[in-house]
């Protein structure tokens, strides 16, 4: 239990040195010995002093007066820097022509008894909700029908609408819940529509804008968590109650059905409606989160009343088999007097963990369904009727695996994929006992196939043309040693006949959190804008990630955040090393979680990049708390109101260790406006400060698309260009 504190104050002292070693090779570290704290370092550590120390507060509102003028002037420099390029115009036209290329692979779902997708293209930027049936989507040139277009929608009402996905009903699918987003926020309206009229529900279900959790009881009931009036949200802005809201009633008439606390973190509470082949619900299971990865889990009865589950507080829940949940540990537990291991498979009767049971064992054969080795993790997981298929990484190289049971103990067979691929799952079907499923690599366009669970086959359905040619290029893994030993892989995917000087342009990307993988993965616009010119493509890695497990993530939770960093750099320092590149000519990226990455890079280790594109990042990790949605990952970074914690956030944040007289290297800042998951003020200071300090840095703003840039193919591609023009001025020029 943290205890919060606000009290007290930090000297200044124990956090001004730079947390971060230098390393000129593998056997020299060399220690900054620059003590003395950063300018803007805060004189203590309490909120109101880390308020008193800043000087740009004022970008932290989101429209601003002052905040909108500095990003006027911020975005005619950087455009004119970055558009006017003479590669611009074309990097431009060859990303949209790839994000806007109709021989891509429609992304399937299944849809009644058939299949639906969401299409953007050139003519379609906002896109097309259409479907067609199986036998259809086999051929090369599927028929498809249209059941709402996205762009006449918000023509009509005048709406920058983006689709944000739908929600039907089972078994037939015909009433879906529409997920509405005004300019790409993660905050959505919610409509009902009829797939059978093909126009939304006169008097139907419809709600207001919100950070809603919805799903479907019946046809003419919904459970709910979402802003029911003062009082109802999270300090992160996220709903803690469900209620059950029947067809008909206004948000102020539903029900309530469980409450969790204002005080909750994570992302709000969540129910999950499970249903059997057939359609009919087998359990219906309320997440209440305590912070970003602990929860508790409660099992909501027929009787309205909800029964807390004896789970573990990190879990990830995947379904319901034959009255089992299917459930996978994030944390070593000990149940019925068995030890169940991290990131293992577990199915166990629903009613054996309620708490009121049977007085029963279960068998520890019956219960297990998958326990990774060290190497091995978890990835995606499908439950269908009688069995299950999940895909699973080693060493990072993707694999498919099938169970099934007798009732006492499970077995695992492979269903044969390519190997040294990423696999990963898409929708699957209970009824049909088939899971869509996807491979691919840096140099292998996706392959679209369709796994059949009980012939354990894979078919292919789709395989995407290359974008980029890849023939004189090769993918290789290493690996590389952090300051505590550990190793850490990495992928490096370069020229064939590349010569190991130094002279290489690289770009590095990374991200540590979350528990999120980065499998390898065909980046079109990648291969096109930046293979295809020599250029050399690393993935690394690093702790915090989900590659190898819980543990690796959790490795570098909170107080060890810095082994994440210390990773990342780790992994460039092998790549001088071994000659692949030198700090002249290494760049880094880093989106969201991987802005915390880069940021930190830059101020700890500047003498090992010369790029970093910083895009919708967490920068300002002392005040993160405070910018909506912040407060909802204390669970991954820790709490800066409270002083421990405080103390080794602060000596790592970007925004605080800027420090005057560095050789940064001119940095590339973007975000969006319209990011309501990472405030737009984290970009905007820290490209203040860089100008305050005299250091020349670039920052653009986009003013809509949200933190997924899912809204515009088109606008998706000046993105990319941007990207690449600026990279292309650090590294190959």
């Amino acid at each position: 239990m943290r205890h919060l504190i606000l009290s007290a104050a930090i000297p200044a002292l124990l956090l001004g040195a730079c947390a971060g070693t230098v390393a000129t090779n593998a056997d020299e570290i060399v220690v900054s010995t620059n003590d003395s704290p950063p300018p803007h370092f805060p004189r203590d550590l309490t909120p109101a002093g880390v308020a008193a120390a800043d000087d740009h507060l004022a970008l932290e509102q989101v429209d601003g007066v002052e905040a909108m003028a500095f990003v006027a002037e911020e975005n005619r420099k950087s455009l004119a820097a970055l558009t006017g390029d003479r590669r611009y115009e074309t990097y431009r036209q060859e990303a949209q022509a790839i994000l806007t290329a109709t021989d891509r692979i429609p992304s399937p779902s299944f849809l009644g008894e058939g299949v639906g997708n969401f299409w953007q293209d050139a003519a379609n930027p906002k896109g097309v909700w259409r479907r067609t049936t199986l036998a259809s989507y086999r051929t090369a040139t599927p028929r498809w029908e249209t059941l709402l277009d996205i762009d006449a929608l918000s023509k009509a009402e005048g709406k920058d609408w983006v689709f944000k996905g739908a929600d039907c009903l089972a078994p037939d699918e015909t009433r879906c819940l529409i997920n509405l987003s005004d300019g790409g926020k993660d905050a959505v309206v919610v409509r009902e529509f009829d797939l059978t009229t093909k126009r939304f529900v006169d008097g139907g279900f419809n709600l207001p804008e919100g950070k809603h959790r919805i799903e479907w009881l019946d046809g003419d009931t919904l459970l709910v968590a979402t802003d029911f009036g003062p009082g109802s949200l999270t300090e992160s802005g996220y709903p803690f109650i469900v209620k059950t809201l029947k067809r008909g009633q206004t948000l102020a008439q539903a029900v309530e059905d469980y409450r969790g606390d204002v005080s909750d973190g994570g992302y709000g509470v969540s129910p999950s409606v499970y249903r059997d082949k057939d359609g009919k619900v087998t359990a219906v299971i309320i997440t209440r989160p305590l912070d970003t990865f602990r929860s508790e889990t409660w099992s909501l009865g027929h009787d309205g009343k909800a029964q807390k589950l004896n789970l573990p507080e990190r879990v990830g829940i995947s379904g319901v088999i034959d009255g089992r949940l299917v459930f996978s540990p994030d944390q070593a537990w000990r149940f019925d007097g068995q030890d169940y291991a991290a990131g293992s498979l577990l199915a166990l009767p629903l009613v054996v963990l309620g708490e009121v049971r049977p007085q029963y064992i279960v068998e520890r054969d019956s219960a297990v369904v998958f326990q990774p080795t060290a190497r091995q993790a978890l990835q995606n997981v499908a439950v269908l009727s009688d069995q299950i298929v999940a895909s699973v990484t080693d060493n990072v190289a993707g694999a498919l695996m099938r169970f099934r049971t007798d009732g006492q103990t499970w077995t695992a067979s492979s269903i044969a994929v390519p190997d040294n691929l990423a696999v990963g799952l898409g929708d699957s079907s209970k009824s049909r006992g088939e899971v869509f499923v996807s491979t691919q690599g840096f140099l292998v366009p996706p392959t679209l196939s369709l796994a059949d669970a009980n012939a354990a086959t894979l078919t292919t359905l789709k395989s995407a043309p290359a974008k980029f040619d890849a023939a004189r290029d090769v993918t290789e893994q290493y690996e590389a040693t952090s300051t505590d030993g550990t190793k850490i892989p990495y992928f490096i995917t370069r020229p064939r006949d590349m010569k190991l000087d130094g002279s290489n342009p690289t770009i590095m990307l990374g991200y540590g959190g979350f528990q999120v993988s980065l499998n390898p993965a065909y980046k079109p616009e990648m291969g096109k804008l930046w293979l295809e010119r020599g250029g050399v493509f690393v993935q690394a890695n690093i702790r915090g990630g989900g590659e190898f497990g819980p543990d690796w993530h959790q490795a570098a939770l909170d107080g060890n955040r810095q082994k994440a960093f210390d990773d990342f750099a780790a992994v460039a320092r092998d790549l001088e090393r071994r000659g692949v590149t030198s700090p002249r000519r290494l760049g880094i990226y880093g989106r969201s979680n991987g802005g915390v990455l880069t940021s930190v890079s830059i101020t700890q280790h500047p003498e090992l990049f010369n790029a970093a594109v910083i895009e919708s990042p967490l920068v300002d990790m002392l005040r993160y708390h405070e910018l909506p949605a912040g407060a909802s990952w204390i669970g991954e970074y820790g709490d800066p109101r409270i002083p421990e914690e405080a103390e080794w956030i602060a000596r790592y944040s970007a925004y605080q260790q800027l420090r005057p007289g560095e050789a940064y290297p001119r940095v590339y800042l973007t975000t969006n406006t319209r990011d309501d998951r990472v405030h737009p003020g984290h970009a905007r200071k820290f490209a203040a400060r860089l100008g305050d300090m005299g250091y020349d840095h670039l920052y653009y703003e986009d003013t809509a698309g949200g933190h997924s840039n899912d809204a515009d193919p088109v606008a998706n591609a000046r993105r990319w260009a941007r990207h690449y023009v600026y990279l292309s001025q650090q590294l190959m020029d």
